[in-house]
């Protein structure tokens, strides 16, 4: 399918894909319940360690490399006791990060 073929009255393929939001997509709940649990993770250094070098290892030069690390190091803090941040707002960060590359970044 091109540009030029339509897809509804007045839309063409471009304009369908470029309005459809990444994570409705993947059949991702994009709203996180007010109550949702903040959980409770125990410090664990072995599991902090071990996410974080994997954030190393992943990180690149291109920007999937680089988001997927910072996500791994976000999820990693959860085992620090010295950082503040629960699944939620991971959640949400990962969910604002995906929707600003999903619309072609920052300066649009």
């Amino acid at each position: 399918m091109t540009d030029d073929d339509t897809v509804g009255e007045g839309q063409s393929a471009s304009d369908d894909d470029a309005s459809v939001d990444p994570l409705e997509a993947a059949g991702v709940d994009p709203v996180v319940p007010a109550d949702a649990p903040a959980g409770d993770f125990p410090d664990d250094e072995a599991v902090r360690t071990f996410l974080r070098a994997i954030a190393e290892d992943v990180r690149g030069d291109d920007t999937e490399s680089a988001q997927l690390a910072a996500i791994l190091y976000r999820v990693s803090d959860l085992y620090d006791p010295a950082e503040s941040t629960s699944p939620t707002e991971i959640y949400l960060n990962v969910r604002h990060i995906m929707r600003i590359t999903a619309q072609g970044g920052l300066e649009r």
